[in-house]
C-alpha cells in the first residue's frame, strides 16, 4: 500500500523541482469544489510527464544527511522548542550570508514545524517532513522597539515563537508578569537602533498574528526556501563529519505557572523591560 506521508511529501518536492505555475484567474461564481478521492482516475499524460521527476525525487528522499544522536524536538509539553531554535539560528546565518551583513535577530513560527527530528541518522525525507512548505527566507529592517514587540506578540500568540539572537524572561505572577528581553549576549536592546531581521515570507505577509513584522522595512527576498537552507546545513555538517546537536536551552525563561497562564490566555503581560 502506498505510504500517504510519502505521497504528501512528494507534492512540495515536485512543486519545488518543477516550479509552481500561476493558475488562470477565476471569476466569482465560476469556481466549483471537487473532492479529491480515489474515485478520480489519474490523467495518463500528466502521470507520464511527472513520472521521471517523481522517481528522481523519491530516490533522493532516502539520501543520508547527518547524524542527530539526541534528536531535536519542538517541546510541545512545556519544554523549550530546541528544534525551533535550531531553525531560527540556521535562518539567521543563511540571511547573514545572503546579504553579507550582520543579522541581529531571526524568528519563525512553531506551527510551521510539522515534525520532530528523531535521534539517529537524518535523511532528506526527514527535513521534508519537518518543513513541507515553500516558505522563503526574507530579511527586513526593524527597530529594537519593534523586535521587542515581535517577541511579545509571539509570546501572547503561542507562548513564545522560536527566535535567534535574543533572551527572553518572564517573571512575577499571572496577574502582573514582567517581560524582559535582551540580546543573546545579555546586552540591552536599544529601542531606536535599526537592525536586520530574518523571517519568512509567510510571517512577513501577516501570517500567525505577529503584526509588527509587517512593519519591516527594505524587505529583501533571498530566494532561499527554509527547507533548502535546512537541507544545506545538515549536508554541510555530514560532510564535515559532525553531528547535529540541539542548541543550548535558556532563550525563553518562563516559569511553569506563567506558561500555564499564557496557554489559557490569562497572563497580564506588562510592557517589556529592556534591562540586562
Amino acid at each position: 500500500m502506498p505510504n500517504p506521508l510519502k505521497r504528501s511529501l512528494l507534492i512540495p518536492a515536485l512543486l519545488s523541482f518543477l516550479g509552481a505555475h500561476q493558475p488562470p484567474a477565476v471569476k466569482p461564481g465560476q469556481a466549483e469544489s471537487i473532492p479529491v478521492t480515489s474515485a478520480i482516475a489519474d490523467d495518463p499524460a500528466l502521470a507520464a510527464t511527472i513520472a521521471p521527476y517523481a522517481a528522481k525525487i523519491k530516490a533522493s528522499f532516502g539520501q543520508p544527511l547527518v547524524k542527530a544522536p539526541q534528536g531535536l524536538f519542538r517541546g510541545r509539553r512545556g519544554e523549550e522548542n530546541l528544534l525551533g531554535y535550531w531553525v531560527a539560528d540556521t535562518m539567521r546565518e543563511a540571511a547573514r550570508q545572503a546579504i553579507d551583513a550582520p543579522v541581529r535577530f531571526a524568528i519563525t513560527n512553531s506551527g510551521g514545524l510539522r515534525a520532530n527530528l528523531r535521534p539517529g541518522q537524518l535523511k532528506v525525507e526527514d527535513i521534508y517532513e519537518l518543513m513541507p512548505f515553500e516558505n522563503e527566507l526574507v530579511v527586513v529592517e526593524l527597530t529594537g522597539a519593534e523586535v521587542i514587540q515581535v517577541v511579545r506578540e509571539g509570546l501572547l500568540r503561542r507562548g513564545g515563537e522560536p527566535c535567534s539572537g535574543v533572551r527572553v524572561k518572564v517573571e512575577g505572577t499571572p496577574a502582573k508578569a514582567l517581560l524582559t528581553i535582551t540580546w543573546a549576549d545579555g546586552s540591552p536592546i536599544d529601542p531606536a537602533e535599526v537592525v536586520k531581521v530574518a523571517t519568512t515570507d509567510y510571517l512577513y505577509g501577516g501570517g500567525d498574528a505577529i503584526p509588527t513584522l509587517r512593519k519591516g522595512r527594505k524587505p529583501f527576498t533571498t530566494g532561499l526556501t527554509l527547507r533548502q537552507i535546512l537541507l544545506d546545513r545538515c549536508a554541510a555538517l555530514g560532510r564535515a563529519g559532525r553531528d547535529l546537536l540541539p542548541p543550548a536551552p535558556g532563550r525563553y525563561q518562563v516559569p511553569a505557572e506563567l506558561q500555564e497562564a499564557l496557554r489559557e490566555k490569562k497572563l497580564n503581560l506588562q510592557e517589556p523591560g529592556v534591562r540586562p
